[in-house]
């Protein structure tokens, strides 16, 4: 309770009940003077000890919890980002199997069209092994000179490298290309960091739901792009049909993304505003009159050193994160392959324009189904139950591969068949949830803000050294599993099928509740 002192000058209050008071007269007491410190409401009390006085108002009042508007101009800028790595990366999936194949120092004679798998495994791998040797370090750059740079470089480096790429008619040169687009690009953190300063506890949520939705928009019309652009001359010959076209049959769909993400970097140039709380303290401050700089804790200012982020909710965090992305990956190197590969060798043997819009239509439904019912399945599932659910759905994904190969192999391509590949495009929808789940998790394992880009460095250099494993890893077993008939010729996917079950046994270490509102 508030006391009076004697001298009726000061309002006091117990230590213990973390309430503060400042100097006022006797005869009214300033309420707007009194801060409260708690972190945790007090216990409810019984009935009969209930006392309404003047306090009583005031600790009601700590117990609102209003829902924060998103800065949808700014939130807006950040998703339109995020659609272009997944364009980009995703673009090159319809055709990059017939791109290796069509090379001329790759063997891929009669007998040996298993070999495409090594190489195009590599040339996607080698993106992100390059990727988690800068993205921290991107990430930690954004923490000091802020997140606007980075991304502008970002955005840079992804568009001239995807020229590159279409430019590239040696593997080596689509190797060098790829490598480019992972050094240069550190989007992929400093994005997350972004999303983090734009939302808090309140709209996290509803922030984060858009993420996954918008990197469907980018894997639907990467694919799309991809697989109707390629080949022009053959496809479009009235508009396409010079020697250039022929000599650079892929280089139209990397010019079509390259285009895009020059767009982006426009626009992040001219409308994009600085959140790095650094960044904004230093701007700011020469503008107090606008009442906009925000007053941090002497704690929360200094950078956290590296070795202080490797604490147990951001270690458990990656971990998890790790794991997804892994088998995502896989998932997303092992479909098209499964896809374009003759049946004979355990494919099914359609074109890059099928390709392209089977995985195109994947992206359409899952952006949609993101937008508008993740938020409802993380109220009535939960964040970590969701996750959970998500990455226990790999396993029937990777049973149904060779379900479909056996079918294909005794009756062709039939009904069954593309109602497998629907309830397989169904099943990685519902895993794309645990995508929002698990970076609220990472957000939230912060040990404050102005580590949340370090954080997010971490993370997304860990990730991007399981997902430089995941394309190789999973097109070299698929092609060692044909080579040598191991489980007839779908020990691939047993492997996999294996690595899912741990992935769940690991989801279910994560708290019930995210980190920040245990």
């Amino acid at each position: 309770m508030l006391s009076h002192s004697s001298a009726g000058t000061n309002v006091e209050a117990p230590a213990n009940h973390g309430i503060t008071g400042c100097a006022t007269d006797a005869q009214a007491v300033d309420v707007d003077c009194i801060t409260i410190h708690q972190t945790r409401p007090p216990s409810p009390a019984t009935s009969e000890d209930t006392v309404v006085d003047e306090e009583t108002p005031l600790l009601h009042r700590t117990k609102i919890q209003r829902t924060t508007p998103l800065p949808m101009v700014q939130l807006s800028i950040v998703l339109l980002l995020q659609v272009c790595e997944p364009l980009t990366s995703m673009s090159i999936t319809p055709y990059v199997n017939q791109l290796v194949g069509s090379l001329k120092e790759i063997d891929t004679g009669e007998g040996k069209e298993h070999h495409v798998g090594y190489y195009a495994g590599l040339i996607m791998s080698l993106y992100f092994v390059t990727e988690a040797i800068t993205v921290l370090h991107w990430s930690r750059a954004s923490d000091a000179i802020g997140r606007k740079p980075i991304l502008l470089l970002g955005l840079f480096g992804t568009s001239v490298s995807m020229i590159c790429f279409g430019l590239s008619r040696t593997f080596w040169g689509l190797v060098l290309s790829r490598c480019l687009c992972g050094l240069l690009n550190g989007n992929v953190g400093v994005m997350k960091s972004v999303m983090g300063e734009l939302t808090d506890a309140s709209n996290r949520a509803k922030g984060f739901s858009l993420m996954p939705a918008v990197w469907a928009t980018g894997a639907t019309l990467g694919p799309l792009i991809g697989g109707t652009l390629a080949r022009p001359a053959e496809r479009f010959p009235g508009f396409f049909s010079g020697r250039f076209w022929q000599e650079y049959p892929y280089f139209l769909p990397c010019l079509a993304s390259g285009a895009f993400v020059f767009v982006a970097f426009v626009i992040t140039l001219v409308f994009f505003k600085e959140t790095a709380p650094r960044r904004q303290c230093r701007s700011n401050s020469s503008h107090s009159e606008d009442g906009l700089l925000s007053k941090t804790s002497h704690e929360d200012s200094e950078r956290v050193p590296f070795r202080k982020l490797l604490v147990y909710p951001v270690i458990l965090s990656i971990v998890n994160y790790m794991n997804l992305a892994f088998l995502n990956i896989a998932i997303d190197a092992l479909l098209p392959l499964f896809l374009a590969m003759p049946i004979s060798v355990g494919g099914l043997g359609f074109d890059t324009a099928t390709i392209g819009y089977i995985m195109g239509s994947y992206g359409a439904f899952t952006g949609i189904f993101q937008a508008v019912f993740f938020p409802t399945f993380v109220r009535i599932c939960g964040v970590r139950r969701l996750f959970v659910i998500g990455v226990a759905v790999f396993i029937p994904i990777f049973a149904l591969f060779p379900i479909m190969s056996l079918e294909a192999q005794k009756f062709n391509v039939n009904g069954f068949t593309w109602a497998c590949i629907a309830c397989i495009l169904c099943l990685m929808t519902l895993m794309d949830m645990s995508f929002g789940c698990i970076f609220m998790y990472i957000t939230a394992s912060a040990p404050n803000k102005h580590a949340l880009g370090a954080t997010n460095g971490l993370s997304q250099t860990a990730v991007s050294m399981a997902r430089a494993m995941g394309p190789a890893l999973a097109t070299s077993l698929f092609a060692f599993s044909v080579q040598h008939n191991i489980l007839g010729g779908y020990g691939v996917y047993a492997f996999f099928i294996v690595l899912s079950c741990c992935a769940v046994h690991l989801a279910l270490r994560l708290p019930e509740n995210v980190w920040d509102s245990e």
